[in-house]
């Protein structure tokens, strides 16, 4: 894993994120899983369980529920990542025409959920941000925006249709999926 390469990135993305998109659409499509969705998801799901420690003990019961969680966050992005990408891939090919393309719809989400990976991070680690946390999310629509533009090639009269419905699809698929999951483990 290159973190110097997804740091950067990452920093691009939330930065410049017309600049970032441009150069990722030179990459080919199907390395975003490897070299950028998936060691994010483990960092995250990392400090998610080293922030539960930190902030309640080192004891069973905690660790018990550090480990609930950590598994929790994995499993949503992984599955909400997949599940935005394939709506935001079906939405493309039924509102605005175009060819499917699930790798591209793919290299898209990862990419765009830079923002959910950050804020995930960050909170994990400092839970008294959730108030501002809950705000810069927001900033996924900025992000959208560009790579609608640079990477997905949607037409100006459509650009802030797709950006909505894509950022919405990127930010409730995982939290969606970490409900159902929690749900379905009893978490209190």
């Amino acid at each position: 894993m290159d973190y110097k390469h997804i740091a950067h990135i990452a920093f691009k993305l939330v930065v410049r994120p017309a600049e970032a998109w441009a150069a990722i659409k030179e990459e080919d499509k199907n390395r975003v899983l490897t070299v950028f969705v998936y060691p994010l998801i483990g960092l995250t799901a990392l400090c998610v369980f080293i922030g539960m420690l930190g902030n309640g003990g080192w004891n069973a019961q905690n660790i018990r529920m550090a480990m609930t969680r950590c598994c929790a966050v994995a499993v949503a992005l992984f599955c909400g990542f997949f599940l935005a990408a394939h709506c935001i891939n079906k939405y493309r090919v039924h509102a605005l025409r175009q060819e499917s393309d699930t790798p591209l719809a793919r290299q898209f989400a990862g990419y765009a959920m830079v923002v959910v990976f950050m804020l995930d991070i960050i909170l994990a680690l400092f839970p008294n941000f959730f108030f501002i946390g809950l705000l810069l999310q927001f900033y996924i629509i900025y992000v959208v925006w560009e790579g609608a533009d640079v990477l997905m090639g949607v037409p100006d009269d459509k650009r802030m249709q797709f950006t909505i419905v894509s950022s919405l699809f990127l930010l409730l698929a995982p939290w969606l999926i970490q409900k159902v999951f929690m749900l379905l483990v009893n978490y209190q």
